[in-house]
């Protein structure tokens, strides 16, 4: 609840230099009005008489808190100006959002650090000379540069800095623990960010409040931030639409910007505003409402911040947090266990702080004559073929240091003249926005995909790419998980189970997995743990549902989620929560961190 006049005086309360209080009741008036009273022991709201239990001090430190209440660190909620143009200036020159596409045209960079790595592997090594394929696939990969460990998460070593905006479920349904395990999380996230970072708190219920603008995390503004964070009290409805019209509206209107922009969402319930409730689980329901224009992903892949998803215990809206990852290019993840929030952020902001690659954007051509791309397997990337098939494009964005892109091409193999020993298919460059530099990079492959081609009677059997067959393998397991949560949404659970038994098995029955592929292993596990979670009902819309849709942002993003597996399933040495799949070594830092810092406050 906003209001611009004081509860008490009724006056202007953006009146200058005036404290403003904002009350457990979100009732708001000048801290000089309110003083009085609760020095006095009215420790109750005197508009709706709702009992206080926390306020700031405002009394010397031997003066005795009024019977029933406990006192927090002063924080004064400031009253949210109409245009979010206050954000703190950055660390370096600023930057104005105006001079954005005047600076991102810079030319190619030649004196970066390393650049992205790009390679082809096609499915076979040969097809023979008189032989004609029509979906040969080729795996197009690439990997971008190495973070350094440890230290490039590091607040202090040389990285691309973060504009980060939280935005934060404190209905009444976050109450109790919840909400401490939610307090100390975000302790973790301020105290991993660097003074180059920004960060802005947004809390919401029924409504939504912007706790604090961007502001720099030095000491000071850690301690600002943490203050805020302490603030937060649970109570009402959960309005996820405006939560995130409020972030959009902080990033859109800051003066400044950081290389890097991020929003972390999480919820542990429905929005009942914005998108309102029908009663369960509603396919038809409108979750593309909840998300601000400026936040939709291009179709060019151009510049817009991700939205990663919290879905905080068993009853948050599952596919909303899906939806809205989706739509905005972040990812999903399930944290079924209350206690492992603080593992989820951490391994999110371990992405966020080792950002190493922007504007990605693979380019691939035809080389020999009636060699065609007819289809190409990129997840939630865009991708374009040009009509004539001779060229392809995917538009990857944002890669975090060592994150890889694997993506596959089904192109057209001709008949080779009695002459050739080879046909060249294709060949790869890639261009982007280099963090380390600021400047647009052009990267061409080494190597040509080529195919050999022997006569019939030479052939033989030809060589098998490992690296396809591990893409195939994983490729067609996203389409069976889809396939059987659609099922699952329509009640077909048994159904929905054989589907992922089925998938199982081949997985078991490939060449990688046979070669003793992780990937495979691990595709396995998650493979018999979606199975158990869709055997009923009950257990697809307790769990199912998101551990499903976390699986699949996952693997259709090609980045590591938080999901927690079963204990009798799960085998992996990470924290709880954290599956191995994607994982970076950055973010296998920031792990560690939070677990140091977990046993460091243990009783």
């Amino acid at each position: 609840m906003e209001s611009s006049s004081c509860g008490i005086c009724h006056g202007d309360m953006r009146r200058r230099g005036e404290a403003v209080f904002t009350a457990e009741c979100d009732h708001q008036f000048h801290f000089s009005c309110i003083s009085g009273s609760v020095a006095r022991g009215r420790i109750a709201c005197p508009l709706c008489h709702t009992r206080w239990r926390e306020f700031p001090s405002f009394r010397g430190k031997d003066a005795p808190a009024p019977a029933g209440a406990s006192v927090a660190q002063p924080f004064f909620r400031p009253v949210e100006p109409r245009v979010f143009d206050d954000d703190e200036p950055l660390v370096r020159a600023p930057r104005r959002l105006g001079e954005r596409k005047r600076v991102g045209a810079a030319s190619v960079a030649s004196d970066g650090g390393s650049p992205v790595a790009l390679a082809t592997h096609c499915e076979h090594s040969a097809v023979a000379r008189d032989v004609s394929r029509e979906d040969f696939a080729v795996l197009v990969h690439a990997r971008a540069p190495s973070g350094g460990g440890a230290a490039a998460a590091a607040a202090e070593a040389p990285r691309a800095p973060l504009d980060l905006v939280t935005v934060l479920d404190v209905s009444g349904s976050m109450v109790g623990n919840k909400l401490v395990l939610l307090k100390q999380a975000m302790g973790f996230v301020i105290d991993n960010l660097g003074p180059g970072d920004r960060l802005c708190v947004i809390s919401f219920s029924s409504g939504s409040s912007r706790l604090m603008r961007l502001t720099r995390m030095t000491d000071g503004g850690k301690a600002h931030a943490k203050r805020a964070v302490e603030s937060l009290s649970a109570r009402g409805g959960t309005n996820i639409g405006a939560a995130l019209h409020k972030a959009a509206k902080v990033l859109d209107e800051r003066l400044y910007r950081n290389a890097v922009e991020s929003v972390i969402l999480l919820s542990d319930g429905q929005d009942t505003y914005t998108v309102p409730a029908r009663g369960g689980y509603d396919r038809d329901a409108n979750y593309d409402a909840l998300v601000p224009p400026s936040f939709v992903r291009t179709e060019d892949g151009g510049r817009s911040p991700p939205v990663h998803t919290f879905g905080f215990g068993k009853d948050h809206d599952a596919a909303a947090m899906h939806t809205i990852a989706e739509v905005t290019g972040g990812t999903f993840s399930f944290i079924e266990n209350e206690a492992a929030i603080q593992d989820g952020f951490a391994q999110c902001i371990g992405g966020l702080l080792s950002v190493a690659v922007q504007e990605l954007r693979l380019d691939v051509a035809c080389v020999d004559t009636g060699v065609r791309v007819t289809a190409i397997k990129s997840g939630n990337y865009k991708s374009h073929i040009d009509e004539d098939g001779r060229a392809a494009t995917v538009h990857v964005g944002e890669l975090y240091a060592d994150e890889e892109r694997s993506f596959l091409l089904f192109v057209i193999v001709p008949r080779a003249e009695a002459w050739d020993d080879a046909t060249r298919l294709v060949e790869v460059s890639c261009s982007y926005r280099d963090m380390e530099t600021g400047r647009t990079t052009s990267v061409a492959g080494d190597e040509e995909a080529v195919v050999d081609r022997p006569s019939r009677a030479e052939a033989g059997v030809a060589e098998r790419s490992v690296e396809v067959d591990r893409e195939l393998v994983r490729v067609e397991a996203i389409d069976d998980i889809a396939l059987a949560r659609a099922a699952a949404e329509r009640g077909a659970y048994a159904e929905a189970a054989e589907i992922l038994r089925s998938r199982q098995r081949a997985v078991a029955r490939s060449a990688a997995a046979r070669a003793g592929d992780a990937m495979c292993a691990a595709l396995s596990g998650e493979l018999r743990e979606m199975r158990a979670r869709v055997a009923d009902r009950r257990q697809y819309e307790l769990s199912g549902r998101a551990y499903v849709l976390a699986g699949l942002s996952s693997h259709a993003q090609q980045r590591a989620t938080s999901r927690q597996m079963s204990g009798e399933l799960r085998r992996s040495p990470l924290p709880t929560g954290i599956t191995v799949s994607y994982v970076t070594p950055a973010m296998l830092d920031m792990l560690d961190r939070s677990r140091r810092s977990r046993e460091l406050t243990r009783p």
